[in-house]
């Protein structure tokens, strides 16, 4: 599932991961590792809602 950062409009997207961020494509939301932060804005996993 995407999730869209509610600061920002980062979204995240879990086919794509976050290269600049050190997570490979196929990676879950949920299973992002401990200190994850948007790549845009800096905000926590808590800052981010379910998209689509």
């Amino acid at each position: 599932m995407k999730m869209i950062c509610t600061n920002c409009g980062y979204v995240y997207d879990p086919a794509e991961g976050d290269p600049m961020g050190g997570v490979e494509a196929g990676v879950a939301f949920e299973a992002l590792p401990e200190g994850w932060v948007c790549p845009l804005c800096y905000a926590g996993p808590a800052a981010f809602d379910a998209y689509g």
